[in-house]
């Protein structure tokens, strides 16, 4: 008697079954952050200084450019500080998912689990940098008198939300086009280096009054989630059409990685 084990269909995430190996999701988690930082004498520490790093030499370069010819809501090094934690949820996430199918192709061939817990435990990893580096914003934050408002915590749960389902549409995309292109290896940091110069990570979406660059600065991903964050630190009203318009490119992306990663799945293990 012959048995086919294989999804049930090409639009669903499959809740359930994810839920049946939800040890899984603690184990591949848990091993990636010990690869990550094994035989480091900072070890965690280095979640911490690569964002604060980044914010310094940023705010020295950048910081009074920027400061005098736009409105900031915060002072800069908050400002990039801010944008750079959030980033690099999205930046590490997209690295560690796009080249996950890859890196576990022996456990893929071995045994089966749904090949989703791969790409998202592997998100997760920069789940763990970001509250590492949320932890040294805290005191930058009161060292500026930053604005919390009632709405604080809500802004930073719905930024952390967008942000994981715009690193999971793509993320899931990547890994399912890399195990079968391996040029994607290479892809993956040059996309990730070209974004982070069109993102309003360092600078704020005003900054030009282009309006094809304002209307890409809008519909990128990450804007969304780094407005967001932002938010929470300041007082002034959140431009809501920043939000709309790249949650909805979140939105399709989260689709169209879910769907082409579901309708490969059952050949990674013949091309890993």
């Amino acid at each position: 008697m012959e048995f086919e084990i294989k999804q049930k269909g090409n639009f669903s995430i499959g809740f359930k079954e994810l839920w049946e190996y939800r040890e899984l999701f603690f184990f591949f988690t848990w091993r990636d952050i010990k690869v990550k930082y094994k035989q480091t004498s900072l070890g965690f520490l280095w979640a911490v200084i690569q964002p604060a790093v980044m914010a310094l030499l940023f705010t020295f370069c950048l910081g009074k450019v920027i400061s005098s010819n736009t409105e900031l809501n915060m002072p800069y090094p908050l400002f990039a500080m801010s944008g750079l934690i959030i980033w690099n949820i999205f930046s590490s996430g997209l690295t560690n998912a796009g080249n996950s199918m890859v890196t576990n192709a022996n456990i893929i061939k071995k045994i089966y689990f749904p090949r989703l817990i791969i790409p998202i435990s592997s998100m997760l990893v920069s789940l763990f940098d970001f509250i590492m580096g949320f932890i040294v914003l805290i005191p930058v934050a009161i060292y500026y008198h930053a604005q919390v408002s009632l709405f604080s915590f809500l802004y930073i749960l719905l930024s952390l939300l967008l942000a994981s389902i715009a690193t999971f549409g793509l993320g899931t995309l990547l890994a399912a086009l890399n195990i079968k292109y391996r040029d994607f290896r290479y892809v993956i940091p040059f996309l990730i280096q070209a974004m982070m110069f069109a993102t309003p990570v360092i600078y704020p979406i005003k900054i030009t009054d282009n309006y094809l660059a304002q209307i890409l600065l809008k519909i990128n991903p990450m804007s969304a989630p780094i407005e967001l964050f932002r938010a929470a630190f300041h007082d002034k009203p959140l431009d809501f059409t920043v939000v709309i318009y790249s949650t909805c490119v979140s939105l399709i992306l989260f689709l169209c990685g879910l769907i082409y990663f579901r309708r490969t799945e059952a050949f990674f293990a013949d091309l890993a």
